[in-house]
């Protein structure tokens, strides 16, 4: 009887859980669960903002501000923000295969790597891709792997890519140049 009633009931299952995903806004990385490493790490980051929370940020931003107006506007359009970003006191203190199984989320249709960097010299990887549905950027994805620290960005949503770097330093997403313009 238990076999009977686990066939009928993985069925249904299925359908739901391949249902949610396909309800997934295109974009959205699935990020593992990172608390096992927060409590490792010397500092951490975890932002996870839906479209609810990032209306009530923007609500506290100034239209007057040109700078505020800006971001305002970018993240209109945009239905998450996710970051996670771990420090570690020694060398690869964290799992880098779930780094990189977030990684592989990337190679499915529709994301386009638009950078990859590597040091072997500094073991540092960073990947930036786009997720683009009908010529229109849906999704960002940063992932910066080093030795004690990795991080992962997620934007999900139309994205102005001109105008991202409006985001930097903002909502936990972290500067990508510095201020000298290197």
């Amino acid at each position: 009887m238990k076999t009977v009633s686990r066939r009928w009931l993985s069925a249904p299952l299925a359908a739901l859980l391949t249902s949610v995903a396909l309800a997934a806004p295109p974009g959205l990385l699935v990020l593992p669960e990172f608390d096992a490493l927060a409590r490792k790490s010397t500092e951490s980051v975890n932002i996870s903002l839906d479209p609810s929370l990032l209306g009530l940020a923007a609500s506290f931003l100034d239209s007057s501000e040109p700078q505020d107006a800006a971001t305002k506007q970018l993240i209109g359009g945009l239905k998450g923000i996710y970051v996670r970003s771990y420090t570690f006191d020694a060398d690869f203190a964290y799992p880098a295969a779930q780094v990189d199984a977030v990684r592989a989320q990337l190679a499915a249709p529709g994301w386009q790597r638009l950078v990859q960097t590597n040091s072997t010299r500094d073991r540092t990887h960073v990947d930036i891709y786009v997720c683009a549905d009908r010529g229109v950027a849906q999704g960002l994805a940063i992932i910066a792997s080093e030795p004690r620290q990795f991080t992962i960005v997620n934007i999900v949503g139309a994205i102005d890519l001109a105008k991202l770097h409006k985001l930097e330093g903002s909502f936990g997403i972290p500067k990508l140049g510095d201020d000298k313009g290197k």
